[in-house]
């Protein structure tokens, strides 16, 4: 058997001094050479474990890249798989090929052989991956979905629409219905998730999510069980479960894989009973940084300029859904110091900030986003964020703080950075306060990023691209890349989301405008002179930069 050392120089992953230091590191701590390696970023877990496979003369699967057959899945169960730390994927010479993390665990690839070959005489050969990729692939093909298909099926409650309270509480505390709201939140959480909607339709109750910013069925279960878990939820979330007449909204925790995951629960009567949406909080998303978020540098240094002023308003604009929040966050988490005294008012708080005070606005206590930012510059702040700019007042109060001295961060619904301007006067906010105190607006939109195990690339004709509007001054059209599919990115194509951005300064010659009451397409018309790239091309340049698709752009952008 040859030794790890020589294998790893003769795959040139590592370097003869490399490998020396690691093993005089060896000597002195006690510890595996490949580990040493790993640890000192020389390796990758990947590379380790490929290397190992090697030396014990075994194949090593990427399961990133390889595509698993769903028939071989379906040999062995889910629980059989986690247990085990093993799956299989496919076939090879009619042989059953399981992918394992510990492939010298004997009694695992016995077990794994009797339940396979109960659906026909069949022998195991097993490869090695990496734990990590085994565990994910696990989640992925093994969906939570068919145990919750199973648990839908158990559950045969009355219906608690008319029973009492005792009744509807020791109907929610039963195991069943218990496994089956963790289930639904679980795997909506491993599916990345952004939003659970259960609709209660005439004859069943239809669970959808929210996944990259596109609702996908899930499931449908018996109507039977529809008080049940919706009664479940109001009771988690601390919502009154006795009233089902009027809206209703909650907040509930989960731990899922040892972290603490926060929903927003609101409930609606519809016809057919309350639906129910749960928004899913990461707590991740509060603490991204500017950078993050995509922009491009024209575009940061633009905004950067606004944000750090000691005042002026800024104000970030864009439909329900498209990230607005999560771009103030992060905004907040760059001038957040010490010396600075920064306050929010939100409805609701989504996130908890450290070192930052954040009001909860509570209209049946009298407490909405005017009379609250009132009493906040009584508070002494320094830098204000409103979580949404929706009556005259606000804005009257909002306009009068940035030109007093602070810096006032707000959103706003508007199709794009100009039209902030307008619906500003349109609130009845005069025209010369809008122009003096409006610094800098940020109109944005979340697109569905490539996934980048199977996107395909292509070249457009250069008629196509002169037809949609892109720019380029080659004679050759530039590389797109367009969504195929692959179990990395559950066949859709995409994978996670980028925002698509459009920085407006307000420039002297805007702010005359904004007095002279200008319509919209000339204050564009102005910006774009001054240096502002709209959406589309924000969009059509990250779509030449292999992030996103064409389609994708024109899905989301007008």
């Amino acid at each position: 058997m040859k030794q790890l050392g020589d294998i790893l120089i003769e795959g040139r992953l590592v370097s003869p001094e490399q490998l020396a230091f690691a093993v005089s590191e060896q000597e002195r701590l006690g510890r595996s050479l490949g580990r040493i390696l790993v640890d000192q970023g020389v390796l990758s877990e990947s590379q380790l474990v490929a290397a190992l496979a090697t030396q014990i003369g075994m194949r090593f699967v990427d399961l990133g890249e390889f595509a698993v057959d769903m028939t071989a899945i379906g040999r062995v169960p889910g629980h059989v798989a986690r247990r085990h730390t093993a799956i299989p994927i496919g076939f090879d010479e009619g042989k059953l090929l399981v992918a394992m993390a510990d492939p010298a665990n004997v009694f695992a690839i016995d077990d794994i052989k009797s339940i396979a070959s109960a659906m026909g005489h069949i022998d195991v050969r097993p490869v090695v991956a990496t734990r990590a990729d085994v565990l994910a692939a696990i989640d992925r093909y093994y969906r939570a979905g068919d145990e919750l298909d199973d648990l839908s099926s158990e559950l045969d409650l009355v219906d608690a629409q008319d029973e009492d309270l005792s009744k509807v509480k020791e109907i929610t505390e039963d195991a069943p219905i218990v496994r089956y709201v963790n289930l639904l939140i679980t795997q909506a959480i491993q599916d990345r998730a952004s939003d659970i909607h259960l609709e209660p339709t005439e004859f069943d109750l239809r669970v959808r999510y929210r996944i990259d910013g596109v609702l996908h069925e899930v499931m449908r279960s018996p109507r039977s069980i529809q008080a049940g878990v919706i009664s479940r939820l109001k009771i988690m979330s601390d919502i009154n479960i006795a009233e089902r007449r009027i809206p209703q909204d909650g907040r509930l925790s989960v731990t899922t894989n040892g972290r603490k995951v926060d929903l927003r629960v609101a409930t609606l009567p519809t016809v057919w009973g309350e639906k129910v949406v749960m928004r899913i909080l990461d707590n991740s998303t509060a603490r991204l940084d500017l950078s993050d978020l995509g922009f491009s540098q024209h575009n940061y240094s633009i905004f950067e300029q606004s944000f750090t002023k000691p005042y002026g308003m800024i104000l970030v604009t864009g439909p329900t859904g498209s990230g607005k929040s999560t771009t103030l966050y992060a905004t907040l988490n760059v001038v957040n110091r010490p010396e600075v005294n920064i306050i929010t008012v939100e409805d609701p708080v989504e996130y908890r900030l450290p070192g930052i005070n954040q009001v909860q606005v509570n209209p049946k206590a009298g407490l909405s986003f005017a009379s609250a930012l009132r009493s906040i510059l009584r508070s002494d702040p320094d830098i204000v964020l409103i979580g949404e700019i929706r009556d005259h007042e606000t804005a009257q109060i909002a306009v009068e703080a940035s030109l007093t001295g602070h810096l006032v961060l707000s959103t706003l619904h508007t199709n794009d950075a100009p039209s902030a301007i307008t619906r500003l006067t349109e609130m009845g906010i005069e025209p010369f306060l809008v122009g003096s105190s409006v610094d800098c607006v940020l109109a944005q939109r979340l697109a569905r990023r490539l996934c980048s195990k199977c996107k395909e690339p292509y070249t457009p004709t250069s008629e196509q691209l002169t037809a949609i509007g892109y720019q380029f001054t080659d004679t050759t059209a530039p590389t797109f890349y367009r969504p195929v599919g692959c179990t990395n990115c559950s066949r859709t194509g995409y994978k996670g989301r980028l925002a698509l951005h459009e920085v407006m300064a307000v420039s002297e010659e805007i702010e005359r405008m904004t007095v002279e009451r200008e319509s919209v397409s000339s204050i564009t018309q102005v910006a774009i002179e001054n240096g502002m790239i709209t959406l589309r091309q924000d969009g059509l340049a990250k779509a030449a930069q292999g992030v996103t698709s064409l389609d994708e752009i024109f899905r989301v952008v007008a």
